[in-house]
């Protein structure tokens, strides 16, 4: 069985993740065997109707056919129980796939939830053509989410984290966990663990900041190496739980190539191409904007403060620069119009930058001085004058070179692909054995 559910959190509390870790407990008191690790499956982080992380779960186990609708009900009870029901725009949705081998048209669904947008209309006939079941608290839009993570088998690229959980007397208080561990495990294990510290910042990022259940979350290449560097961690608090997740985080799944830049549409995460075509301007509080084109059109492009490395880059762009930029789709609003918020920019072509200096003096060496505005220039040493002379043309060493460049890590989406991961994708590589002690308890 199949177990998708999404949409059960809020900016309150709550974490559908945690749901799993409890659900993942009492399947296996019931005898059920999991066939892969939970999946964290994380969709397009650009839909304006989104859950806090956007992450969608799937639970996919094998079980004594006599067991399936006390499954079915543990699962609906536990997402009942632990939902935030009464917050607004928690619409939780939960879908049950018993069939072995997961259709082309939903691994399809998945994909274009992931890259772009899906409605629940969707979700639904495609849950009755292939006589999967669905549920749906309140608008029911976790069952896109359900479906999707259900959808999404891993044929490209995947990585792995451990997420750890506090005890409830605890949430809302500040996490606890020795902080010199971190930085030790991060050195210990890496390249193999990803996005633990932000080093500009001196700063941890394991540990989010809400009132969700979760302590920390740990990201890396393989089950063994998460669990690894959870036994180097030195919590400070106790830890209730925690489980090995398999998921999309690191790959840049969500990110769609367009041919033209006439294709970009509001909300969907895209890689796109063109030619810088105005000079980087700093708006207030820091945020550096600049437009590309191509023989479509042009778009606006936005590095926002927090990307930090990436908003430095973007200032140096100047006209006339090849590069290929990667982020989400902002709609037009206001006076702003369709805006690429960007993860990445990767360099193509470099174009010359030009400035314009005086000219030296023929006799002497000096640089001159103007006269006026058309008037030429005269020698303050020599006192030569030459009315006839025009600013020199100079080219001016650039500082950026060809390559990626994204944002910092402590700015990263879920979904952005660090550097330390490229050349480390498992295209084509499924799970064969789960490790032992993957979850506790």
């Amino acid at each position: 069985m199949h177990i998708g559910f999404d949409d059960t959190d809020s900016t309150k509390k709550g974490c559908t993740t945690y749901i799993a870790a409890l659900v993942v407990e009492k399947l296996k008191k019931m005898g059920a065997s999991f066939i892969d690790y939970p999946n964290l499956i994380r969709l397009n982080p650009n839909v304006p109707w989104k859950t806090r992380g956007n992450g969608a779960l799937c639970i996919r186990a094998k079980f004594n056919p006599n067991n399936e609708a006390k499954i079915k009900e543990v699962v609906i009870n536990t997402v009942e129980e632990y939902a935030d029901l009464e917050f607004r725009g928690t619409d939780p949705g939960i879908v049950f796939f018993t069939k072995a081998k997961i259709p082309r048209e939903v691994a399809k669904f998945s994909k274009n939830a992931i890259t772009g947008i899906v409605t629940l209309r969707e979700a639904l006939k495609l849950v009755k053509k292939f006589k999967a079941e669905a549920l749906g608290f309140k608008k029911g839009r976790g069952i896109i989410g359900g479906l999707a993570a259900i959808g999404e088998t891993f044929d490209d690229d995947f990585t792995y984290e451990i997420l750890a959980y506090r005890i409830p007397e605890n949430y809302g208080l500040k996490r606890r966990v020795r902080e010199a561990s971190i930085f030790e495990m991060d050195k210990a294990t890496m390249p193999y663990t990803f996005n633990n510290v932000d080093m500009d910042k001196h700063r941890i990022i394991i540990t989010p900041r809400g009132p969700d259940p979760i302590l920390f979350g740990i990201r890396g290449e393989t089950a063994e190496a998460v669990k690894k560097a959870f036994e180097i961690v030195k919590p400070l608090e106790p830890v209730e739980r925690w489980v090995i997740f398999r998921t999309n985080q690191g790959t840049d799944a969500h990110l769609k190539k367009v041919e033209k830049l006439s294709q970009i549409r509001p909300y969907n995460p895209v890689i796109a191409k063109g030619i810088v075509s105005t000079n980087p301007k700093i708006i207030p509080r820091r945020h550096v904007f600049f437009s590309i084109k191509d023989e479509s059109g042009k778009v606006e492009c936005a590095a926002y403060e927090p990307t930090g490395a990436l908003r430095k880059t973007a200032i140096k762009l100047v006209v006339g620069d090849h590069v290929e930029v990667y982020g989400g789709v902002r709609k037009p609003s206001g006076d702003i119009p369709l805006t690429i918020n960007l993860e990445k920019i990767r360099l193509l072509k470099l174009a010359p930058k030009i400035s314009y200096q005086n000219p030296m003096c023929p006799k002497c060496g000096r640089r001159l001085k103007s006269m006026g505005k058309g008037q030429g220039f005269r020698c303050e040493k020599c006192g030569s004058k030459y009315p006839n002379m025009k600013k020199v043309e100079v080219k001016i060493r650039r500082e950026l070179k060809k390559g990626i460049y994204i944002t910092s890590t402590r700015s990263q989406r879920h979904l952005t692909k660090p550097h330390q991961r490229y050349g480390m994708e498992k295209y084509g590589r499924t799970v064969e054995k789960l490790i032992e002690d993957w979850h506790f308890p």
